[in-house]
């Protein structure tokens, strides 16, 4: 998401506000700052460099045009390569000639125009994102998910507010982008309470909301944009192909714990010892704790959360006894998860439920709500904010329409594959290979859907070809989705954390920041990797019905 503010998340990931804005070039940054960060952090010419990258990035087309750009590619590509074509095996393990069909012919034109509205509907991402954005947004204005996020900091012990801090931060991924704005400022507030380095504590949060964008404990909003791309993407490869949003769960529930022990301790051994004392003469932030939340807020708080959890219970019967609703009829030599397919299928409006309703009652005992009209304001609200999501969508979906239609992607696909597997890549080091490109392009696109969509069409097929299974695929980009996120100088959020920075160190620049999270970067790249490698190794399953090899 892009994970991101995005799917901005990453950001990349959607997210309520703006889910795939343009990153905003930091401005107003002295000069000698940037050539020289803040306490000695890094060295002028790695600054340089980073700074180097941000001009390139920056130069690129806002989002909106890329994919304009990248559809009439798909168009003269379709004319150039009319005609040629590539032998498929569909899982029947029948062959399908699959032929490059030219959309500036007759009948392509045709297609296009007639095809356009629907090509739009049909986006993937379009439906689940504003379904779960909906409940998710109004959860926000009531302040339910803001008065969360300070509870499940505030109320562990001070020796182990840093594994909370980036654990916090991790979690923060199922209110896509609330954790930037409310965990990243609070993390500095927290540290400086406690007098260890603000920015430490700032680093931390960023870090694990960043960062570790991609995992969770539960299904968050990224987890169906992902799993819709990565579907249609395998469908036109394999046909009867299901990819379904919980296809990663396994493996970023274990990825939580991984993103906040190494968080932790590169901010103990490696972040703190680097930014050295703190002098509060420094900047213009509170060295206090911050404030307790009332009774009021606790109570509230208290009973909205005894709600969610009665919805969860409530939602899960669904689905749990044999004649529930959403509850599958399976053969014998089904696997048991089958029977939750439509379960699955749902989440999206599940999810959303699970927001909507502990919200309504927060805002109603805090007096945020004080009748229907509020609620419905809320969610207009909600809604006016994804206007620049849903552009992009029309755009987007016209794109990954026209490339499927054309057929370039099976038939590149199938050729790609045959050239690495003439070079004999194929298992952990492809997987490994693709995970690099993706950190490589979240360096320059950094909304998460923005970069799937176009992705997932090329590589999810070319590499179901070389074996891999869609979910290992897209797991393989969910990491390296994430882990560059942090130092990526078009991170939309960057300006805003570096004037949280300076409310603390008034010399802190994007020096200051990228030199502290650099560590986190490595050290997330290489335990993750660590982490996939294992998972391949033992073919643990990824998530339910999930497996790491694909066979036609």
């Amino acid at each position: 998401m892009s994970k991101k503010p995005k799917d901005t998340r990453k950001g990349a990931g959607p997210t309520p506000s703006a889910p795939d804005r343009q990153p905003t070039e930091p401005t107003g940054l002295p000069a000698d700052d940037l050539e020289a960060p803040a306490t000695g952090l890094g060295s002028g010419r790695m600054v340089r460099a980073l700074m180097g990258v941000a001009r390139v990035g920056n130069r690129l087309p806002d989002p909106l045009t890329f994919f304009l750009i990248l559809a009439f590619v798909v168009v003269i590509a379709s004319m150039v390569f009319n005609g040629a074509s590539a032998d498929v095996i569909q899982r029947t393990g029948e062959v399908k000639t699959t032929v490059i069909e030219s959309l500036l012919g007759r009948e392509g034109i045709r297609w296009m125009f007639m095809n356009a509205v629907s090509n739009f509907i049909s986006f993937a991402p379009l439906g689940p994102v504003l379904t779960v954005m909906l409940g998710i947004g109004i959860a926000e204005r009531t302040g339910f998910i803001t008065m969360g996020l300070k509870v499940l900091v505030q109320s562990v012990p001070s020796g182990l507010i840093t594994a909370t801090l980036v654990f916090a931060g991790v979690m923060s991924s199922m209110v896509a982008d609330a954790g930037y704005v409310v965990l990243v400022p609070l993390g500095a507030v927290l540290f400086a309470g406690l007098r260890r380095h603000p920015l430490a504590g700032l680093a931390a949060a960023f870090a694990g909301v960043s960062g570790g964008f991609s995992a969770n404990l539960l299904i968050t909003g990224l987890d169906p944009l992902l799993a819709r791309l990565t579907d249609a993407a395998a469908r036109t490869m394999d046909p009867s192909y299901s990819v379904n949003p919980t296809c990663n769960y396994y493996f970023m529930v274990a990825s939580v714990f991984l993103v906040t022990a190494i968080g932790t301790v590169v901010t103990s051994r490696i972040v703190e010892p680097m930014l050295g004392t703190w002098d509060p003469k420094q900047g213009d932030g509170e060295s206090g704790s911050p404030g307790a939340p009332t009774e009021r807020e606790k109570r509230a708080f208290a009973v909205s959360l005894l709600v969610m959890l009665i919805t969860a219970g409530l939602l899960a019967t669904l689905a749990v006894f044999p004649d529930a609703p959403l509850r599958d009829v399976i053969k014998d030599d089904q696997p048991g998860v089958d029977a939750l397919h439509s379960f699955f299928a749902s989440i999206e409006i599940l999810i959303a439920l699970l927001f909507i309703l502990p919200a309504i009652v927060y805002g109603v005992m805090m007096g945020g709500i004080k009748s229907d009209k509020d609620i419905a304001r809320m969610a207009s609200e909600t809604m006016a904010t994804m206007g620049t999501y849903v552009v992009l969508a029309f755009v987007a979906g016209q794109f990954v329409a026209w490339f499927n239609h054309s057929n370039l992607g099976v038939v590149s696909a199938v050729k790609g594959a045959e050239g690495l597997q003439s070079l004999g890549l194929t298992g952990i080091p492809l997987l490994l290979a693709f995970m690099v490109v993706t950190m490589f392009f979240n360096l320059f696109v950094g909304s998460a859907s923005a970069k799937w969509a176009f992705m997932a069409p090329v590589f999810v097929p070319m590499l179901m070809v070389m074996g891999l299974s869609p979910e290992a695929i897209q797991a393989s980009y969910r990491i390296g989705d994430s882990v560059t996120n942090i130092i990526s100088p078009l991170m939309p959020y960057l300006p805003i954390i570096i004037v949280f920075a300076q409310k603390y160190d008034r010399k802190a620049g994007l020096g200051t920041l990228m030199a502290a999270m650099v560590p986190y970067s490595i050290a997330f790249g290489l335990g993750w990797t660590a982490l996939l490698i294992v998972w391949v190794l033992f073919d643990i399953p990824l998530g339910p019905g999930a497996g790491i090899w694909y066979t036609p």
